[in-house]
């Protein structure tokens, strides 16, 4: 670490309680309650850098300051003298392309993972030539001219969009209008190539930033599972996700489910698309009430996906969230035929591993079945995780026998 910092830098000291060893460690946030506020740290605007210093005032990392965040502080580089110029910003991209380029084939991948990628609070999702980028952190929204121009420096990319969606920004105090930074924005929606089949991305009127990369390695094992012959359900669908997988991997059909008729069209083309419209079946309607109306029906299935929302999105909502999850375990596994699989996936932080495998559990043993756990998946690794930072590994994907 550089002990020389620039003198108009702020300094925002902890307070003598606060784990400045885990700071030093790695752990990559202040939290508001950790850190001595007055007047003047008050004042700091939103976005700017200081010097985070622990309570005996010995530095510790460059952070970001957003006084209106519970999440006050974000480490942003262990230099104190750092300045986030162009140099800065093309570094730290070059280092999150050279990942990617080595795992895929194809520029279909999430570039930016946030903290893993040593962009606090940044998403950026690379659909060929176009990035969409989430500035879901101050500091980001601060820089984003910067940000832009070395990711189309360092990718060569022509389109760069800003998708403004999503609760994070409003809890920084940020606003939700999306915006073309570069080139122009996409009129149609994107083909993505995927395990084998072809997903629509719509960069402009879809969720987040246009379609969920991080279920790929989940996707092609669901795919293997479903096999030749097989009929597959795909609840909380999107835009195809597991069922255009499972039948490009030689499914006879796939009847997909979400509350989204644009979501639904969306997976109708991308079907088409990868030339497997014939075998493929949409439905729309609230999930919940779509697997008790199909368990009314006697329906039966080789494979059953859920692949909800975050039902627990903060410590808050957990309770609530596990019977959810609970829930849907005991809606989909007696759609379940003796023998087939069943996947259940959270996407939720707050509801680690074991509570979620143990709601999931719950819910099938109150359906009546027996199960064996064959598989955990997690999101790929275009994805990575903070090691410090459990809430960089949100995504699981848990896989059934039953």
């Amino acid at each position: 670490m550089t002990q020389a910092d620039p003198p108009d830098r702020p300094r925002i000291r902890l307070k003598p309680k606060a784990n400045a060893r885990a700071l030093r460690h790695g752990f990559p946030w202040v939290y508001a309650n950790d850190i001595v506020t007055d007047r003047r740290t008050r004042k700091i605007a939103p976005g700017a850098l200081a010097v985070l210093e622990d309570d005996k005032r010995a530095p510790i990392a460059l952070v970001a300051v957003n006084p209106n965040s519970k999440i006050m502080c974000r480490v942003l580089d262990r230099d104190l003298s750092a300045q986030l110029d162009a140099g800065w910003f093309e570094t730290r991209l070059r280092r999150a392309l050279d990942l990617r380029e080595r795992l895929f084939d194809t520029p279909f991948y999430r570039l930016v993972h946030a903290e893993a990628d040593g962009f606090p609070g940044v998403i950026i999702d690379r659909f060929g030539d176009a990035c969409v980028i989430q500035p879901n952190a101050a500091w980001a929204e601060a820089h984003l001219d910067l940000l832009t121009d070395a990711l189309v420096a360092v990718t060569g990319v022509t389109t760069v969009l800003k998708n403004a969606s999503g609760r994070t920004r409003g809890l920084e105090g940020l606003d939700d209008v999306n915006q073309t930074l570069r080139g122009t924005a996409p009129d149609a929606p994107l083909p993505v190539p995927m395990n084998g089949a072809t997903y629509m991305a719509d960069l402009t009127g879809g969720q987040k930033t246009g379609l969920f990369y991080d279920q790929r390695p989940n996707h092609a094992f669901a795919a293997r599972l479903a096999g030749p012959g097989a009929r597959v359900l795909d609840v909380f669908s999107h835009v195809g996700g597991f069922g255009l997988a499972m039948l490009a991997g030689g499914a006879d059909h796939a009847l997909s489910v979400d509350g989204s008729a644009a979501a639904l069209t969306l997976a109708e083309q991308g079907a088409a698309a990868s030339g497997f419209g014939d075998r493929f079946e949409t439905r729309q309607g609230d999930a919940f009430d779509v697997l008790t109306q199909l368990g009314e029906e006697g329906a039966q299935f080789d494979v059953v996906i859920c692949d909800p929302p975050a039902f627990a999105p903060s410590k808050q909502a957990l309770d609530a969230g596990l019977r959810a999850y609970e829930r849907i375990a005991r809606l989909a596994a007696p759609l379940v035929k003796p023998g087939g699989y069943l996947c259940l996936c959270s996407c939720s932080h707050a509801a680690d591993l074991t509570r979620f495998r143990e709601a999931c559990a719950r819910g099938i043993g109150r359906a009546g079945r027996q199960a064996q756990m064959v598989h955990t998946g997690f999101a790929g690794p275009d994805h990575p995780q903070l090691p410090q930072l459990a809430e960089s590994g949100y995504l699981k994907s848990v896989f059934y026998r039953l």
